[in-house]
């Protein structure tokens, strides 16, 4: 059997060479960027995304709520158990099926909004990227997921 790669040089094997772990540093890196400008609202960066789409859309199903957030209902759940907990959202049965989770945004969710209004622009500038330049890499970092996260196409092995 042959492989259709490409034949890479030794550098592939270097950390300093992997897009995952630039990706990944990366990632800790805009983490630890956000944690005290969320501290002040006592949100942590999940809740924080969690309130991101419920802001674009509210009453959304716990479901729809994890395709949004590439996130299972294992990880979602506790973690809208304690927004509950802190007021910052509700979780209903849905009438029509119960054994689907409605959630909205608590008039102090809704709130939360406006006092975290200045975080993107917060996070613009200690990038030290233009808006365009963070626009440009955010989507695409976006193109690089969905094409990740598309199934293999797996070709013929070759004999």
């Amino acid at each position: 059997m042959t492989s259709t790669a490409p034949a890479l040089d030794a550098r592939a094997q270097q950390l300093d060479h992997q897009l995952c772990f630039a990706l990944y540093s990366a990632s800790l890196a805009m983490t630890k960027l956000y944690k005290p400008l969320l501290e002040g609202l006592g949100l942590t960066y999940p809740q924080y995304l969690v309130l991101l789409v419920l802001w674009e859309r509210d009453d959304l199903m716990v479901s729809e709520l994890g395709e949004r957030l590439f996130l299972d209902s294992g990880t979602l759940t506790p973690l809208l158990k304690r927004m509950e907990a802190a007021g910052w959202l509700q979780r209903q049965r849905d009438a029509a099926d119960e054994r689907r989770v409605r959630v909205t945004l608590s008039p102090a969710g809704r709130a939360l909004q406006a006092q975290a209004a200045d975080i993107p622009a917060c996070v613009l500038q200690h990038s030290q990227c233009t808006l365009s330049e963070l626009q440009a890499l955010t989507a695409q970092v976006q193109q690089l997921r969905d094409r990740l996260a598309a199934p293999l196409s797996l070709s013929p092995a070759s004999s």
